[in-house]
């Protein structure tokens, strides 16, 4: 099961040069295999708000949640000690802690295209680099 990370929902939704990848990938793996952070579809929001994308953030709802099957996971303020120790561990963004320690609370395999992930132990894939 897979934490999809914002950078490749978007990479999709804005039709970016790596946009059949992320089509490829989300064609062969069922939705309910599919998870994201609440974190990462508030900043998908904000992303194609301010880029005034309004349809598409409604479309990416509607494929995503309500025809599709993917989960929204999220953490509880008691998880801050771990993501706080994660910036300092690896020198992450708080949106990059935040999402390692999704992943490592859920027990999923991050699907992203930060780079930023390989200073870390945990393994990153990119959408091409998984299986049908």
């Amino acid at each position: 099961m897979y934490l999809v990370d914002t950078n490749v929902w978007l990479e999709r939704l804005l039709d970016q040069a790596r946009s059949a990848e992320v089509g490829a990938f989300l064609d062969r793996t069922p939705s309910n295999q599919l998870f994201i952070t609440d974190f990462a579809f508030h900043s998908i929001g904000v992303v194609l708000n301010r880029l005034n994308r309004l349809e598409a953030l409604a479309g990416f709802v509607q494929d995503t949640f309500v025809d599709g099957d993917v989960t929204i996971v999220h953490l509880e303020p008691e998880d801050t000690d771990r993501v706080i120790d994660v910036i300092k561990r690896f020198k992450l963004d708080f949106d990059d802690a935040y999402h390692y320690a999704a992943t490592e609370k859920y027990s999923l395999i991050l699907v992203s295209f930060d780079t930023d992930f390989d200073q870390t132990d945990l393994e990153r894939k990119t959408p091409a680099e998984i299986g049908p």
